[in-house]
């Protein structure tokens, strides 16, 4: 009996030892998200930042507006016409995300959760190697919400979301940077109206992230790439004509110099080419 009783008391502390070890690994794997738009110097650019064990493991950085469309009636009470709704992601939004190896997102929700941006990331092996890429987005909102929205048609919840979405591929172990403006269109749960997102100023990375608020070594966007070749391509042809004005003025300079010393050593009386 006494040794049943052992076994049993041994059984509960190998299981009471288990929960400690599982309670721990819970709280060590805990991830939280901070709202850091108050650093930025953009009153339009939010800053969110998703932390693993108290280190950095996603950053965003984003400037987003929103077009949503949705449903009023006309006049005459009976047909429906279509309004648009015009909105900023606010620097006050509540934020949670989850980082992985493979697989990250955020949720950035504000107005007591009447709107919601859901952003998914994965990372995959392409033909370019190793990269990240955005695989989808959603927008969650509530056209019962009286700050953007007048007097709607059967107001309420909807969302919408992007369909097989390969957005912002960048190589693995860098961050994605674009100023321009980008757009989405959603669909919506909404009778599938468009949903419009404009996203600008961006620079969002969701791995491999080396150093605490930090982000690694920036990926340009095509578009900016492009922005820059053709603020620079008018100054590169401009040196370019210049150099060659000048080539052109120094090469006219020496055959007057080369012209004036041949002329020089002919003889000036012509009567001298008699007995030649």
């Amino acid at each position: 009996m006494e040794q049943l009783r052992f076994s049993t008391l041994d059984t509960a502390g190998v299981l009471l030892c288990l929960f400690a070890i599982l309670v721990r690994f819970t709280v060590t794997s805990e991830q939280e998200g901070e709202n850091l738009s108050g650093l930025s110097t953009n009153p339009d650019k939010d800053i969110f930042v998703v932390r693993e064990n108290g280190t950095t493991c996603l950053m965003v950085e984003f400037a987003v507006r929103f077009t949503v469309p949705f449903d009023v009636l006309a006049l005459n009470g009976i047909d429906l016409i279509t309004e648009n709704a015009y909105l900023a992601l606010p620097r006050g939004a509540d934020i949670e995300g989850k980082c992985g190896s493979q697989d990250a997102h955020i949720h950035i929700s504000w107005n007591d959760n009447a709107y919601t941006l859901r952003i998914y990331f994965v990372k995959e092996i392409s033909g370019k190697g190793r990269v990240w890429k955005i695989s989808k987005v959603q927008f969650v909102y509530d056209t019962s919400e009286k700050t953007h929205f007048l007097n709607p048609y059967n107001p309420g919840k909807h969302t919408a979301s992007t369909h097989h979405l390969s957005a912002l591929e960048t190589p693995a172990g860098r961050s994605y940077v674009c100023e321009a403006k980008q757009t989405l269109t959603l669909i919506s749960s909404d009778h599938q109206k468009g949903v419009t997102v404009a996203i600008s100023d961006v620079q969002i990375q969701p791995f491999d992230i080396n150093s605490d608020f930090m982000f690694s070594e920036a990926y340009k966007c095509i578009t900016d790439q492009r922005e820059q070749l053709e603020e620079t391509l008018p100054l590169i042809l401009g040196f370019i004509l210049g150099l060659i004005i000048v080539i052109t003025l120094s090469v006219y300079h020496f055959h007057l110099k080369l012209t004036a010393a041949t002329q020089s050593q002919l003889p000036c009386d012509r009567s001298m080419y008699n007995n030649m």
